[in-house]
């Protein structure tokens, strides 16, 4: 009867270790969880989104959404749509409300509404992006701080945590894509 006892006591506990193991190595080695913080990706995410993003990695294209930890002026994690990788031009013209790469104005959907004068940034275009870099853009152009502006300027892909690939928000799950 005690071995009977000892022996479910320790099954239990190896089924609790065993848990926090493979909990702890998915949240370390597959997937994280992180937080939207403000309004530059509106409509596509809102401020107090949870995310789920990549903890491996990927080839980074045009339209993946991800989160950065580049140091930047204003201190913080970014998360931004990749609107162009290395080797690609890429020209903002906020009189026009276009963003074009390669000589193609990109159609673009996800956006919260046309660019304004206020979108423009203070990078000088056209633009190369050089090897190693993305040029990423938040969703709500006009309420944005991006790669526009040379206080978050070109992001380094050794500075991308990961690719958000689900949203949780207040009622929904939605897959996140191009």
């Amino acid at each position: 009867m005690q071995n009977k006892r000892i022996q479910t006591v320790y099954d239990i506990a190896s089924i609790l270790v065993s848990s926090v193991l493979a909990v702890c190595f998915i949240f370390t080695f597959l997937f994280k969880i992180s937080a939207v913080d403000g309004s530059s990706m509106n409509r596509t995410l809102y401020h107090g989104d949870k995310l789920m993003i990549t903890a491996r990695d990927w080839n980074v294209e045009y339209g993946d959404i991800v989160v950065i930890a580049q140091p930047n002026a204003m201190g913080k994690v970014l998360i931004k749509r990749v609107i162009a990788t290395e080797g690609q031009t890429i020209e903002v013209d906020a009189s026009k409300g276009t963003v074009t790469i390669d000589g193609k104005v990109l159609d673009e959907p996800y956006i919260a509404e046309r660019m304004t004068e206020k979108g423009q940034g203070d990078m000088t275009y056209p633009l190369t992006v050089p090897e190693g870099y993305v040029f990423c853009m938040g969703d709500n152009r006009n309420n944005s701080t991006d790669s526009r502006f040379q206080i978050v300027g070109l992001i380094d892909t050794r500075y991308i945590v990961g690719e958000a690939f689900y949203r949780i928000g207040d009622k929904n799950l939605l897959l996140l894509g191009a």
